[in-house]
Formats: C-alpha cells, sequence, structure tokens
C-alpha cells in the first residue's frame, strides 16, 4: 500500500455539511502528523503491517530488516518488540501517549484505531510522537530506562526464587536500558551493540576507560540468545601473566605441586553456553596470544597439564581502552588475533563526545548515591554548565568521583557554578576543556560574549549550512546534523532569522 498524494487526500473545496467537514478534519490531522511526526505506521484489522511513511522507515535498520518487503505485510507483534497495536484493535480504544522502547530505541507513542462508517474497528494507525534525540524528553527517558533496569532485576530475581535458589552469579547485571544517554553518539552505539547481540561473530569493543565498555558487554549477551548461558568475566589487566593461562583454560588435576586434585576450571569452560568477556584484551602477554587465537579458531582448549582438548561454546567479547592497531604495527599485538577479535568492532564514545547526556547521567548517578547513602548535590543550571565544560578524561567514573566529592566537601546542598568550581578546586579536579584552535583565533569581542551565545551561532551556521547542503529540505538536513525533524523545527524557531535568511535563499 503506498501513501496518497497530498492533493489526492484533501478536497479542492471545503464541503458544506458535517460529515465532509468531518472527513476533511480528518485528512488534515493526518496530513499534520505526516509531515510533523517522527513516524507512521498503519495496520489493518488483522494485526498486519500494511504502510510506514517516509520517516518511519529510517527505524527500520535498527529494527533488524533491511528491505521495506521483510516489514511492510507481517504481523506487528513480529516486526515491532513490545507493540500495543493489537491491543488497540481488539479494544478499539486508543493509547494516546506511551513510552515504547524496542531494538530501535525508546520513543513517545500514540496509538489510534480506524473505523469504518458503521464504527466497526478496521485497522489502526501508530504514530511516534517523539524519538530519544529529543533533549526535551531526555530526564523522562533516563527515568524510564532505569525504572525499566530495576523491572528486569526484579524479575530476575523472582525468576531466581521460584526456582528454589539464589541468582546465579555469572548472569549479566546490565541492560541496554542501563546505558544512560539519548545524544545521537549514545543512540548509535547502543544502536550497533544491539544489532550485534543478534549474532555470533566476536565483538570488540572499543573505548577509553570509564566508558561504559563493561556494561554494553553485559548489555549485549542480556540481548542475545544466550542470556540464559552465564556471563563470564576476566580483567587481563588485573590477573598476573603467570595465572592467565590458568585463569583462560583451566588446570588439570594435579598438574603441579600444590594444585588443586580435584583441577580446576577455566573461564572458557565456565562460560559455555554463554559470554566470555575479555577485559583489557590488549594487556594480554604475546605468549599467550597464540594460545587464546588457536582456541577460538578450534573452539576446544587444553587445560594446563593436561593433554585432552575439551570443546567449549562462548561467544567472546573483548574489549580494550588501547590503541590495538597502532599496538599491532609495533609488532606488540598480533595481527590475526586482532582480525579475529574484531570481526564487529565498536567505538564507545567518550563522555565529552556525548555532553548532552550529562543532566541525565547527574540525575542517574545522584540517585545512586542517595541509595547508597550518600545524599547527592543539588546542582544549578549553571554549575551542569560547568560540568558539561570538563574534558572528563575518565569519563563517566571520573564524573561520579566529582559528584561524590561535591556532596562530601559542600556544606549546603544546593550548589551554584562558582561553589562547584571551588569544591573542584580545593579537589584537584578543575580541568576547562581547552578552545579549538579555530576558535583561539576569533576576535577578543566574540570569545567574552555569553558561553550559551557563543553555542547558539554555532548551531545557527550548522542548520544554516545543512540547509544549503540540502537545498532546504527539512527531512534530510535533520538526517544530515543527527536529530530529529521535530528537534529541527524547535531549533528553527528558537534560533530565528539567520536560519531562516538561509532558507529563504535556498527557496
Amino acid at each position: 500500500m503506498t501513501e496518497p498524494t497530498a492533493a489526492a487526500r484533501l478536497p479542492t473545496a471545503l464541503p458544506s455539511d458535517a460529515g465532509g467537514i468531518l472527513e476533511l478534519a480528518a485528512r488534515s490531522m493526518f496530513d499534520l502528523f505526516d509531515g510533523a511526526s517522527e513516524g507512521m505506521l498503519l495496520v489493518d484489522r488483522d494485526a498486519r503491517v500494511v504502510w510506514i511513511n517516509d520517516q518511519y522507515r529510517r527505524f527500520l535498520p535498527a529494527l533488524g530488516f533491511e528491505r521495506e518487503a521483510d516489514f511492510v505485510g507481517h504481523p506487528v507483534s513480529r516486526v515491532v518488540q513490545n507493540t500495543q497495536m493489537h491491543h488497540v484493535l481488539k479494544t478499539g480504544k486508543p493509547i494516546l501517549i506511551d513510552l515504547l522502547s524496542n531494538k530501535a530505541g525508546t520513543f513517545v507513542v500514540s496509538r489510534i484505531p480506524l473505523r469504518d462508517g458503521q464504527g466497526e474497528v478496521i485497522g489502526a494507525l501508530g504514530i511516534v510522537l517523539f524519538d530519544q534525540s529529543s533533549h526535551n524528553l531526555q530526564p523522562l527517558l533516563a527515568k524510564f530506562s532505569q525504572l525499566q533496569q530495576e523491572l528486569e532485576d526484579a524479575r530476575r530475581e523472582l525468576a531466581a526464587q521460584r526456582q528454589g535458589g539464589r541468582r546465579h552469579e555469572r548472569q549479566s547485571r546490565y541492560t541496554f536500558a542501563s546505558f544512560i544517554g539519548t545524544s545521537p553518539a549514545a543512540v548509535e552505539v547502543k544502536r550497533q551493540c544491539r544489532r550485534a547481540a543478534q549474532s555470533g561473530s566476536p565483538i570488540l569493543l572499543l573505548g577509553e576507560t570509564g566508558t561504559g565498555k563493561e556494561l554494553l558487554a553485559h548489555a549485549i549477551h542480556a540481548a542475545s540468545a544466550r542470556a540464559q548461558g552465564p556471563f563470564v568475566g576476566v580483567n587481563i589487566a588485573a590477573v598476573p601473566d603467570s595465572l592467565l593461562e590458568a585463569e583462560f583454560f583451566g588446570v588439570a588435576p594435579g598438574a603441579y605441586t600444590g594444585a588443586d586434585r580435584r583441577g580446576r576450571e577455566g573461564k572458557f569452560r565456565l562460560a559455555d553456553g554463554g559470554t566470555l568477556f575479555l577485559d583489557e584484551i590488549g594487556d594480554m602477554p604475546p605468549g599467550l596470544q597464540a594460545k587464546l587465537l588457536r582456541a577460538l579458531q578450534e573452539g576446544e582448549i587444553e587445560p594446563l597439564g593436561s593433554n585432552q582438548l575439551l570443546p567449549f561454546d562462548a561467544r567472546v567479547v573483548a574489549a580494550t581502552s588501547r590503541d590495538l592497531p597502532a599496538m599491532v604495527a609495533q609488532g606488540r599485538f598480533r595481527e590475526d588475533l586482532y582480525y579475529r577479535l574484531s570481526v564487529l568492532p565498536i567505538a564507545v564514545p567518550p563522555l565529552r563526545a556525548r555532553r548532552a547526556d550529562i543532566p541525565a547521567l547527574i540525575e542517574v548517578l545522584g540517585e545512586d548515591m542517595a541509595q547508597r547513602g550518600t545524599q547527592p548535590p543539588e546542582l544549578s543550571p549553571d554549575a551542569v554548565a560547568l560540568l558539561a565544560a570538563q574534558p572528563w578524561r575518565g569519563n563517566i567514573r571520573e564524573l561520579r568521583n566529582v559528584l561524590e566529592q561535591a556532596a562530601l566537601r559542600s556544606d549546603s546542598a544546593y550548589l551554584d557554578a562558582a561553589q562547584l568550581a571551588r569544591i573542584l578546586r580545593e579537589a584537584g579536579l578543575e580541568k576547562i576543556e581547552p578552545a579549538a584552535p579555530d576558535a583561539a583565533a576569533a576576535p577578543p569581542d566574540a570569545l567574552l560574549r555569553p558561553l550559551s551565545a557563543q553555542v547558539a551561532e554555532l548551531e545557527r551556521q550548522a542548520i544554516a549550512a545543512a540547509l544549503r547542503a540540502t537545498g532546504g529540505n527539512k527531512l534530510a538536513t535533520a538526517r544530515l546534523l543527527g536529530i530529529s525533524r521535530a528537534t529541527l523545527y524547535g531549533r528553527m524557531e528558537s534560533l530565528g532569522q539567520a536560519v531562516a535568511g538561509a532558507e529563504r535563499q535556498e527557496s
């Protein structure tokens, strides 16, 4: 089913009868949502998808579909996780505002039943009102993600109790809801990890320390087909080189003096049927790299002191904060092992690349501090802006440390920027991000303006340039800038004449 054109949908003259006016209003509302929403989906009375609009098509790759034909024509419950469209068809009642979370992310949606002339429900219309890139909804979506995580933890605890035992210590502790952030960088890394979770190939997580690589490894396991199996992690940097082989492959009974008579299973065997997480893989000594490569290629290991080969079935997720390609070039890391591990390399962005997530992270970290018995500080907007200006070399781990230090060093529960700056200086943590080279050459008057004015000017320039590059096409402009179309309209309205002038220049 193809979307009718605007000319075909709207009558040329306003009808005088009430029925015609109602029909015109319905069609006008359809056009309004079609143009202003983030996506629309239509299902028939059998809950099969019969149509999606252009905006909705951009969600298909994240949902796991390369072709529209693999999505349209299929039951909506099979192609959209956690949908409630079938419920709307059954009850005939709309769900005007709801939060939907699935592989593509978290969205504010509306679902409306469609009726024929006799009042019978013949289908339903789903509307994505806001997606996770909407800055106004970041605190709400962060809270929703936290509640999702708490609900998932509670479900696992109940499942363990029903089975008559405690929760298995080798299960994943986090899901994608635990990775807080709705910035374009955060959304993209979660999208890549969700897709990677559906495969069985090795994954290599690359990123600075404190960015959340271990959390994402847990989330990948929880979203994979191996979620019911064990999640076994080992930090290679924390284990002495002399013990790593035994840690990985295990020890045969009586292999050496002092060895356990019953032997010891290694991490590969413990992870059988699940996921093996190798943290700081770049710290692995060269001698063990060859043995790890052989184990990954052959799917079997040889315990220390044994001549017996033992098969294993574990999906490997590795992570490192080191520059592995540079280490390969220097001969410090095996090239063949690097290619074996980096089948699905995923770069985890540093916190300074997702500054828009800092307010939501402050809220979630503050709630975690409160649960642990430390009253979190209440920060003024300018104090939050000060934190957003930090370089965050330690990323989220450093942000947590700063919040805890602020809570312990301050006599007041409320902190403004001046008070926070003093606390940071006392703790030796104050580091303001250095200006970019081109900004350093700007006229002094431009640099002395308020930060908000400088940021607004940069936004004007970026939006104006994108509009010129796309010939004024709003949807293409939003995609080029990595924001939603609703966000683009809001920015254009708030930034005013400079953007409008650039838009008129193209018309």
